[in-house]
């Protein structure tokens, strides 16, 4: 299903990647702006918050369709870097919880260039949209968020610790990446 990537673009997508409530938007949205790069919203937050939050598995795989549409595009503009605040890998780990399982088609999509992995390890705020604030709960989604990068055989870097800490190293993972994009290829 490898229709996600604009193989001419040199732009590369960084995705924040994780369970609920541990500051991947937040920081999605102000580093977007600091950096003056597109950033791809979470549509399942906006399905959520304006359709239904009862979902259903044809509910996950219309989101994923949708989150891949707009990864697409905001490759095709030719940024040369792409936040995504998520995209199907992180629905499929919704699927998982939710149902038992990832259907394959989640696990198809073209995926980032990078991952950025938070840990669940601030406080869950409840804001109306989020499901799995209990220890265990959370404890479960993350482990299966992270699997689910594992199964992709994706890498990714661990954001943990207080918000300062997480931004600082959300900052250095970005400095790194967009250095080694920088960097010319030796023939």
């Amino acid at each position: 299903m490898d229709e996600g990537r604009n193989h001419d673009s040199p732009g590369v997508r960084v995705c924040f990647h994780g369970a609920e409530s541990t500051g991947k938007s937040t920081l999605a949205r102000k580093l977007a702006t600091e950096f003056g790069c597109p950033l791809v919203e979470e549509y399942g937050r906006t399905y959520a918050e304006t359709i239904d939050t009862n979902f259903r598995m044809t509910n996950l795989l219309s989101i994923a369709a949708t989150q891949n549409r707009r990864m697409r595009d905001a490759c095709a503009a030719g940024a040369g870097l792409i936040l995504l605040d998520t995209d199907p890998l992180m629905t499929a780990a919704w699927a998982e919880m939710m149902f038992g399982h990832a259907p394959h088609d989640l696990l198809g999509y073209d995926k980032a260039e990078f991952y950025l992995l938070f840990e669940p390890d601030t406080p869950w705020v409840d804001d109306g949209t989020r499901f799995f604030g209990g220890a265990e709960e959370r404890a479960r989604f993350a482990a299966l968020a992270e699997d689910m990068l594992v199964r992709a055989g994706v890498g990714f870097v661990r954001i943990g610790g207080r918000w300062e800490k997480r931004e600082e190293k959300v900052r250095a993972a970005i400095a790194s990446v967009r250095a080694a994009v920088a960097k010319p290829l030796r023939s």
